[in-house]
């Protein structure tokens, strides 16, 4: 049965859209990174003929592996990088999907076909590029059989349709982890700058000096500059600084 032919009441599809409705949820507080575990996951348990799965992502001119069900799938990618080509790099280059029946005598990627074939014993895949990017990194789904043609018609829909959803799911993600990090940014910019004004008024020094010994108190005491701003902005004290102490004895002294 073809793409076209099959039916909006499927039992499968509709089995597939509650899944993806499930995952959604179970993402919804995931980072980036553990949306794309996950979607290597879904991809074993729901694409027909998907025995191993993993996430490969183009970055700075580089293919590397950010997830993945199994070590197996990992050293599939990993061969695709040392030979500069493969079905995952170019669905991820073309910006399609690809769905090799028979690796060994696929004549698109022979040196791949013959290295996965007799190294791994893989024998067909699907792989998809995720309609997303993170920055200046572009992902592809990748879906590894040790069967031969384990990927009909079926497979290449569900597949699209969990990598579409797959590709919204990061992509929220990532602006999610964006957003907090501007806030935690925006946060620590007005704490520091309240315990600046605490020690220029206390201290009478400029503004540049006011963070010079917040600096040299976070230095000191191995903290972050944000734990030492709070600690002024509540007690109007800074932790001890190399040199001070001995220079308090030596006023008592005098």
């Amino acid at each position: 049965m073809g793409v076209d032919e099959l039916a909006p009441g499927d039992d499968a599809l509709r089995d597939v859209a509650e899944a993806f409705a499930k995952l959604g949820a179970e993402l919804g507080s995931s980072g980036a990174d553990d949306t794309l575990d996950a979607l290597a996951r879904a991809a074993v348990e729901r694409v027909p003929g998907a025995k191993w799965a993993s996430i490969t992502s183009y970055e700075h001119d580089r293919f590397h592996t950010v997830a993945a069900t199994d070590e197996i799938a990992r050293r599939a990618d990993a061969i695709q990088y040392a030979v500069g080509s493969g079905p995952c790099i170019d669905a991820i280059v073309d910006d399609t999907l690809y769905r090799p029946r028979d690796l060994r005598h696929d004549e698109r990627w022979p040196e791949y076909g013959e290295r996965v074939s007799r190294e791994l014993g893989m024998s067909s895949m699907l792989s998809y590029r995720l309609g997303h990017g993170i920055g200046d990194r572009v992902d592809g789904l990748n879906m590894y059989s040790d069967e031969l043609a384990a990927f009909d018609e079926r497979s290449e829909l569900i597949g699209l349709m969990l990598a579409t959803h797959g590709a919204l799911a990061v992509a929220l993600a990532a602006n999610q982890e964006r957003v907090e990090h501007l806030q935690t940014a925006l946060l620590s910019n007005r704490e520091i700058g309240v315990a600046m004004g605490v020690l220029m008024a206390r201290h009478r020094v400029t503004r540049d000096q006011a963070f010079g010994l917040l600096r040299m108190a976070s230095q000191n005491s191995n903290r972050k500059l944000h734990d030492v701003a709070l600690q002024v902005a509540d007690t109007g004290s800074l932790p001890p600084i190399p040199g001070e102490r001995s220079r308090r004895r030596e006023r008592a002294a005098d």
